[in-house]
């Protein structure tokens, strides 16, 4: 299986044979499998993954959930492996996000997979879904009525997320639950059960473990082949949809805020169907919201509205988002009791002088001052979160505020380099959805402060600094 797999990974470019990788072990049979062979391409066909495990304690199950983190740490500890393990409350966090549990405890254990790749600078999430997974989240998607692109499965290869560089990759879903059992069985490595997978809640189990069974002893003894021969018909159209999509999205834009996306129904209404109603799945996940709740009727309702001519109607779509036609605009909305800041707004700052943001309830003072050597240290101490002290000749005026950008990049004080702004917003552990209220203060060549958590390296203060803009950010 170890040579079988090699030769598989290097001829679909999943991994370099030195690549770093994060390899996301819960404990149970088929991630277990997935850090053993990892590990076994390194002992026994001559590569070098450098990998690291990464274990989300979900602390749904009480003793069962530690005993699983436990095994994890064991496990890697046996194969002298680094592990990161963190327990994160998923029943409590559910009470106070938006999502079902699954959703929470999936959007919860990506989060901690970034921020492992982060520390310990890898690109690639490795997961251990195999081909039985496949074929049952085709078939769950069928039963849920998903569209044509729900049908191609789970993909082999995705990145994290948008203009993320970090990959999540499935080396095994080549792979069906009875092989990867044997292979643990004949190599005598243990591995933990879950007890909740005997069940037939939620829908998963009970496709898993009623409604297959039963289609293939009474219909198709063949269904899972069935089912992945269909993913992968669908995945060549998927790869179509998506090329189309992505080109069309970006141009439908009217406006945009961290709790509002605007888009041209007009326009909209001139596209195909199916162009229509994967630009409106388009719209409702770059919210960050999953997907596992949005099924066809709430698309088809959101189709309606772009076809209907009348102003004023609206739809709802799972999490509480609305979806409203208004004068050949077609407006996506979260609920919130907050004021909505446009991602588009820029600020100009008077420098010097004292700028107010409104929208962001913030308020700037830059202030230039006259400095010698040995000041800096004393100014330097005197930094924190909200004020910054910078070398003024390093600025290069005029500055506005601004919101990210995809593609920004900056050079943070300290660090070893530049990096993409997402990436060092979730190092220091921003959340996903706060990432867009991150609000940066920009001269002509980009980022000088990411406001509230650090300065670019361009613009810190040396030696030669005699002129220095004090920078304060207050809350209004």
């Amino acid at each position: 299986m170890l040579r079988a797999l090699a030769e598989f990974l290097l001829e679909e470019r999943l991994l370099a044979t030195d690549d770093a990788v994060v390899a996301g072990v819960s404990g149970g049979a088929d991630s277990t499998a997935l850090l053993h062979l990892l590990a076994g391409l390194n002992r026994d066909c001559g590569w070098r993954l450098r990998l690291h495990v990464a274990h989300l304690n979900h602390a749904l199950r009480g003793v069962e959930s530690d005993a699983d983190a436990a095994s994890v740490q064991a496990a890697a500890d046996s194969l002298s492996i680094p592990c990161t393990i963190e327990r994160r409350e998923i029943a409590a966090l559910v009470a106070e996000q938006q999502g079902s549990l699954e959703e929470v405890a999936r959007r919860e254990r990506y989060a901690f997979f970034e921020r492992v790749c982060l520390q310990t600078g890898s690109r690639v999430i490795a997961l251990g879904h195999h081909a039985d997974d496949n074929a049952e989240t085709i078939l769950h998607r069928v039963i849920r009525g998903t569209g044509m692109r729900g049908l191609s499965g789970i993909p082999r290869v995705r990145a994290l997320g948008p203009h993320s560089e970090i990959r999540v990759i499935r080396p095994l879903l080549h792979l069906t639950r009875k092989q990867l059992r044997a292979y643990l069985l004949d190599e005598g490595i243990a591995f933990r059960e879950d007890c909740t997978n005997v069940t037939t809640e939620p829908m998963r189990n009970r496709i898993r473990n009623t409604i297959l069974p039963q289609l293939e002893a009474e219909v198709n003894p063949q269904v899972r082949d069935a089912l992945l021969r269909l993913g992968a018909q669908a995945g060549w159209l998927e790869e179509f949809l998506h090329d189309t999509v992505e080109r069309s999205f970006e141009t439908l834009i009217v406006s945009r805020n961290d709790q509002e996306l605007v888009l041209n129904a007009q326009a909209m209404s001139r596209k195909s169907r199916i162009i229509q109603t994967e630009l409106i799945r388009r719209a409702y996940v770059s919210f960050g919201l999953g997907e596992q709740d949005l099924g066809f009727s709430h698309l088809a309702s959101a189709l309606e509205l772009v076809a209907d001519p009348a102003s004023g109607k609206q739809t709802v779509l799972p999490g509480g988002m609305t979806v409203e036609k208004r004068y050949g605009q077609l407006i996506f909305s979260l609920p919130t009791d907050e004021p909505r800041e446009e991602i588009a707004e820029e600020v100009s700052v008077h420098l010097p002088g004292r700028t107010v943001l409104p929208v962001r309830r913030l308020e700037i003072d830059c202030e230039e001052l006259e400095t010698s050597p040995a000041d800096i240290p004393r100014l330097r101490k005197a930094a924190t979160r909200m004020e910054e002290f910078v070398d003024r000749k390093a600025v290069h005026s005029p500055l506005v505020v601004r919101p990210r950008r995809p593609g920004d990049r900056f050079y943070p004080l300290g660090a070893p380099g530049s990096k993409k702004l997402g990436d060092f917003l979730a190092d220091v552990k921003v959340e996903p959805r706060e990432r867009q209220r991150v609000a940066l203060l920009c001269d002509q060549l980009g980022p000088i402060w990411v406001i509230g958590y650090r300065i670019d390296d361009r613009v810190k203060m040396t030696a030669l600094t005699r002129r220095v803009l004090h920078l304060r950010a207050r809350a209004l």
